[in-house]
């Protein structure tokens, strides 16, 4: 017989792997206020190795406005600059030859719209992510049955609880989600 234990766990870790890659992603999308993991996309080639931001730097926020970047060799200043630069985190960066400041500035009225559409978007991909792994192990399940590992009342069991794991999934998405947008709207 199947342990349907393992097929909630499984439900489970993939759920939740997919609210954390929501995070990460939403932790990239510019609210207004400085926040360095918008900067976490950023790879700078250093000794001829693509390496990330916080690799080469001390990256902090002095205030909620200002972003700073101190480098640990002051050459690579100008390789910093231009990898911002080329990045789709559209601010400017200034520098005094020691460290690289990034001055975040307020957000528009329609550019704060535009973000919120693209945090719905993310979380409709996230819900559908989350809907393919509940059918995934639903599908597992039901060839279980037909297999003659697991009786047909312990899979209807395990549906209902795999649904279960599904809505609390969805309901965080929606949290998660609520949160990002109430932190764009507010100015």
């Amino acid at each position: 017989m199947v342990e349907v234990k393992d097929y909630f766990n499984s439900a489970e870790s993939k759920m939740s792997s997919t609210i954390h890659f929501l995070d990460d992603t939403l932790a990239k999308i510019r609210a207004g206020k400085a926040n360095i993991r918008i900067l976490d996309g950023i790879k700078i080639d250093y000794y001829g190795t693509p390496t990330p931001l916080s690799g080469v730097a001390t990256v902090s926020t002095p205030d909620a406005k200002t972003i700073a970047i101190q480098p640990w060799e002051r050459q690579l200043i100008k390789d910093i600059e231009k990898a911002i630069m080329a990045s789709d985190v559209g601010i400017t960066p200034e520098n005094n030859g020691e460290i690289i400041r990034l001055n975040v500035p307020p957000l528009t009225e329609e550019r704060r719209k535009t973000l919120v559409k693209q945090v719905r978007h993310e979380a409709e991909a996230t819900k559908v992510s989350i809907r393919n792994i509940r059918r995934d192990i639903i599908d597992s399940l039901k060839k279980a049955v037909k297999d003659k590992k697991l009786s047909e009342d312990m899979e209807k069991d395990a549906e209902a609880e795999i649904q279960k794991t599904h809505d609390k999934y969805i309901k965080k998405v929606d949290e998660v989600i609520a949160a990002k947008e109430k932190e764009i709207m507010t100015v």
